[in-house]
């Protein structure tokens, strides 16, 4: 294959459970860059969540997918996108998960701010960004959110049935997240607007992923790899299972086409 573009998620991928870059990620991802290939990286997070946790010189040489697909940003080509969930939704939706639990912790991202309704517990935030701004549910409700968080929410099934049709609904972090967006969002999506950018298809791209919002980038991109800590469903849909986050699985494949080899 001739790869043109390497896609990475993030957590659980490229990072380590320290939630940091080893030396040797940083080195064989700066290494392919080197020889001419793109990076995107891909990931749930937000963008001042990314610039905490990536070293400085791979935040210079990437694009970025953040919230999944529902913002993008291509410093190479001035490349800007944002997909938000209309405000009459985002209210819909609230209302709904608190009928359903009174006590869920609902927050939303809008443009690389984060709400929520109500404090969220140091050791909950132990890997985000800050703190959430506090705002009461009518505030909240106005929002044209970018992504809708539940954490540990039993009634998934429900809500699926109820928005799934409207909205991008997933599911991650060993079940204890769910994640909402547009339905027009998707981590392939975004990533297909860059090589688009790129002029590059996805067919040229060699993705790394661990979890199930990394599903659909499995099927458009030509050579997926999971990680070794990858869940099931991901690795049965991989051309190559690597090692864990913990040993720099990333790298042992990259290393190859850095080194000249192949898939």
């Amino acid at each position: 294959m001739n790869i043109k573009a390497v896609i990475l998620d993030l957590d659980g991928t490229l990072l380590d459970s320290h939630k940091q870059v080893s030396r040797r990620n940083e080195a064989a991802v700066l290494a392919c860059h080197l020889q001419g290939i793109r990076v995107v990286f891909a990931t749930a997070r937000p963008p001042r969540t990314v610039a905490r946790l990536l070293p400085g010189s791979l935040q210079e040489l990437g694009a970025f997918v953040y919230y999944n697909g529902a913002q993008i940003d291509c410093r190479a080509s001035d490349f800007r996108y944002h997909e938000a969930i209309g405000s009459e939704l985002t209210a819909a939706v609230i209302d709904h998960c608190l009928a359903a639990d009174p006590n869920a912790d609902l927050g939303l991202e809008v443009m690389d701010t984060w709400y929520a309704l109500r404090e969220v517990p140091e050791h909950v935030r132990m890997n985000v960004t800050g703190a959430p701004i506090v705002q009461e549910l009518e505030l909240l409700k106005r929002h044209e959110a970018t992504k809708i968080l539940v954490s540990s929410y039993a009634a998934v099934d429900a809500l699926i049935e109820a928005f799934g049709d409207r909205l991008n609904i997933v599911v991650t972090d060993q079940g204890e997240l769910v994640q909402i967006a547009s339905a027009k969002v998707s981590k392939e999506a975004g990533v297909r607007m860059l090589c688009e950018q790129y002029g590059i298809g996805l067919k040229e791209a060699l993705v790394f992923g661990d979890d199930y919002n990394d599903l659909g980038l499995f099927e458009a991109c030509g050579y997926p790899v999971a990680m070794g800590n990858a869940v099931a469903e991901l690795k049965l849909a991989a051309h190559e299972v690597t090692a864990t986050n913990d040993e720099d699985g990333v790298a042992v494949v990259l290393e190859r086409w850095a080194g000249g080899g192949t898939a």
